[in-house]
């Protein structure tokens, strides 16, 4: 299967982004649906990683924060969504980022500075993040990295039908699965316009298995009234699966 350029870069965003959920979340109290809300999470530099890196923390609850002296990268990352405030002093940070974390809220702020004064400045006032930029290689998302990529989108109306799959993949997911629930529950809130109409998730086969089974149904019942495309990677490579009547054009 191959995908357009800017369908597998959205792709490879997303998968990264997924990844990093999964390291913020390896030790978190996700019992209760409670994520990171309270912690602070220090993404460091804006650039590629570090933008997937607070969108993770976005999804994950935690109060974020991150710095660029990159005036383009500043402009970026309000225009996508990724943080909420951009300000210029690590005080104006502070005073954002302490409030939500009094309150559990998600909050994410981008320090316009190099990191590394931004990194100087904490040390010495002892801020002390409870999360912090993960290694290129983890040990978490080497682990889950066996797991099956699900990957699905529509050809039209995603804001109408794309909650109805999140809402069937919910149902394929196990009882202890809170974590990836908290995934599908919030994912696309945070991700926007830069998850380029798909959603996805990794987890074990079966939930592959039966996320297929009951999307054919539902097309065929009539109660998803559009093309459903959903990709599958596997051992061997992609499979992909299409529901749903197409339409033609006179």
């Amino acid at each position: 299967m191959q995908f357009d350029h800017d369908t597998s870069k959205a792709l490879s965003f997303n998968c990264d982004v997924f990844n990093l959920y999964l390291e913020l979340m390896s030790d978190a109290d996700s019992s209760h649906g409670m994520g990171l809300g309270g912690k602070l999470l220090f993404a460091a530099e804006l650039d590629e990683r570090g933008r997937a890196l607070v969108v993770a923390g976005n999804v994950a609850g935690a109060a974020s924060l991150a710095a660029s002296a990159d005036a383009i990268a500043q402009k970026d990352a309000v225009r996508d969504g990724v943080a909420d405030f951009l300000v210029t002093s690590l005080d104006e940070a502070l005073r954002i980022v302490k409030n939500e974390i009094r309150k559990h809220e998600t909050v994410a702020v981008c320090i316009g500075l190099a990191p590394d004064v931004v990194e100087r400045e904490m040390l010495e006032r002892g801020v002390l993040p409870d999360r912090v930029r993960p290694s290129e290689k983890s040990p978490i998302i080497e682990e889950r990295a066996g797991r099956t990529l699900v990957v699905w989108s529509v050809d039209s109306a995603p804001a109408r039908w794309l909650p109805k799959l999140d809402d069937i993949a919910l149902e394929c997911l196990g009882p202890d699965d809170e974590v990836l629930r908290r995934w599908l529950r919030l994912a696309h809130r945070y991700l926007g316009r830069m998850a380029n109409g798909m959603h996805l998730i990794k987890a074990q086969e079966d939930f592959a298995t039966r996320f297929i089974e009951k999307v054919r149904s539902r097309t065929n019942d009539g109660k998803l009234g559009v093309l459903v495309r959903i990709c599958v990677r596997q051992n061997s490579g992609w499979e992909e699966y299409s529901f749903g009547a197409v339409v033609n054009q006179p």
